[in-house]
């Protein structure tokens, strides 16, 4: 039954975080963070630990792997050297600063490199939760950091782990034959996956397989590069970022609804898990720390928060200086973000699952069998620095203020465009297909005439005193009122037994469709 509980307590801490971070200024992950530290102190519930291979092998090919189908690729590849530097030389530096102040107090250079490797990485999910309302720009930049660089973080972590243990050997041609292999191989496996998934889908036409096929995919990607010890996390992503490109293509109008809607779902359910397994890993971490060990543990915590923030900063405030010094281009120029600007992006190195589960995986013993040096505390440590660096989401409200970032219209207006070119393409297209169609004229007048009056509210824009926006406003609360009549009418059939159940389900889905049409059809969404 302890299971069972469990379950019910999160849905419950998901449903209470989502209600209080609605009606107070506080990110909702903050709010799942306490949460599971609130559940930590029941003591049944305290108990229960998720293994770290679940987080890393179930939950982050997910959540990555729709990150990356719904990024921008567009704008990763004009910020691809923005991307590549701070998903590479940004988590090194991370982690050689951390792992040289945990040195300094106290702690070997072994576990202070696994502790490194561990932080190092910034977490996809906290980033595309609490940097939503971000101009794209800005958000592309941060989720496409925090998608690649868990490679470069977790080679440095089993690097460390290894040389540890006593498994592996620190050598320069080593290290770079492993950073080639994680980011080849990774990259390879994942367009390999992806190629085959999309020759996949061309040939089901059935919805219900096209989203099973959809749903191995990333767990597929992950598991090949994995088995050649390339970086699943890279194949993941690449394999995303592909079909992003290849599946609208080949996926159907019933199929893409139902992948957004489970997804989405999906995904809003495991990332809010993983922010009340975070808040409970902290409170396990802290009350198993011996007593004698507690204030040493917090000094190690504040130390280690202080520099992996410090380290963001510095690394934000000095490369793109270096950068103009060296490339002088026009367009690159034009792309250059201000001091201010930068402040929002140096805010928001979030720390999150993939920290957790690296520290939980940590072997208990070295090669010889005696206890891996600072175990406990490298999880109590990364357990503090992911709670104290979410909690600057509690100023990223002001700091985008002092930022003065310029408003983001830009995906406002490519929408209209596309809605305008779709519409005008279809517009002229009328005739050519009713004749290859052979349909009747009084239906090509009929189509046409909806398609220019879809064309005119275009033209109008939104603005409120255009007559064509105040029609269409009011033919729209018109059908959405009538669509409701439609819902009574037809559940008073159910209830005096003149329809089934299974009839009432077959009539309210095209009800719902109708009203759903309805309440997107309206440019100003």
């Amino acid at each position: 039954m302890l299971g069972l509980e469990m379950v019910v307590v999160l849905g419950v801490a998901l449903l209470l975080g989502g209600l209080l971070a609605g009606r107070f200024p506080i990110a909702p992950a903050l709010v799942l963070v306490l949460a599971g530290v609130l559940i930590g102190f029941v003591p049944e519930l305290g108990e229960v630990q998720l293994p770290p291979e679940v987080v890393l092998l179930l939950f982050l090919p997910a959540l990555l792997y729709w990150e990356s189908l719904t990024t921008s690729l567009r704008e990763i590849r004009s910020n691809l050297r923005v991307v590549v530097l701070a998903s590479t030389g940004l988590v090194v530096a991370t982690a050689g600063s951390v792992a040289t102040v945990a040195h300094l107090l106290g702690m070997p250079w072994g576990p202070a490199w696994v502790l490194g490797g561990a932080i190092a990485p910034t977490d996809a999910t906290a980033v595309g939760v609490l940097a939503r309302a971000l101009p794209r720009r800005t958000v592309t930049v941060l989720r496409a950091e925090s998608l690649v660089n868990d490679g470069t973080a977790l080679v440095i972590y089993g690097l460390a782990v290894g040389v540890t243990v006593g498994t592996e050997h620190l050598t320069p041609l080593h290290v770079s034959w492993l950073l080639v292999l994680s980011y080849v191989g990774g990259a390879l496996a994942g367009v390999l996956v992806g190629l085959v998934a999309w020759q996949l889908r061309r040939r089901l036409d059935d919805p219900m397989l096209e989203n099973i096929a959809i749903l191995v995919t990333p767990f597929a990607a992950f598991l090949l590069a994995e088995s050649i010890h390339a970086s699943g996390v890279l194949a993941v992503v690449v394999c995303g970022l592909l079909m992003s490109q290849l599946a609208p293509r080949v996926t159907g109008a019933v199929t893409r609804q139902t992948t957004t809607a489970f997804w989405s779902v999906s995904t809003t359910v495991l990332s809010s898990v993983l922010f009340v397994l975070v808040g409970q890993e902290a409170h396990a971490a802290v009350r198993n720390l011996p007593a004698s060990a507690f204030g040493t543990a917090v000094g190690f915590v504040l130390a280690v928060t202080a520099v992996v923030i410090a380290t963001r900063w510095a690394w934000l405030y000095t490369t793109p200086y270096l950068i103009r010094l060296l490339d002088r281009r026009p367009s690159q120029r034009l792309r250059r973000v201000s001091a201010r600007a930068r402040t929002v992006n140096a805010t928001t190195g979030f720390r999150g699952a993939v920290s957790l589960a690296a520290a939980l995986a940590i072997p208990h013993q070295l090669s010889d069998g005696s206890p891996f040096p600072g175990r406990d505390l490298i999880i109590v440590i990364t357990s503090g620095v992911i709670v104290l660096t979410l909690l600057q989401a509690l100023a990223l409200p002001a700091v985008v203020r002092f930022a003065r970032l310029a408003p983001d219209s830009s995906v406002a207006e490519e929408r209209h465009l596309a809605e305008v070119r779709t519409t005008d393409a279809a517009y002229d297209a009328v005739t050519e297909t009713a004749a290859e169609l052979g349909t009747d004229q009084p239906v090509v007048d009929r189509v046409r005439h909806e398609i220019d009056k879809q064309r005119k509210l275009l033209a109008a824009d939104g603005a409120a005193e255009d007559p064509v926006v105040q029609y269409d406003d009011q033919y729209t609360a018109l059908r959405l009122a009538l669509v409701a009549r439609k819902r009574s009418a037809l559940l008073e059939l159910r209830d005096d037994r003149s329809i089934d159940d299974i009839v009432l389900r077959q009539v309210l889905d095209r009800i719902d469709l109708e009203e759903v049409r309805l309440l997107r059809a309206a440019p100003a969404e």
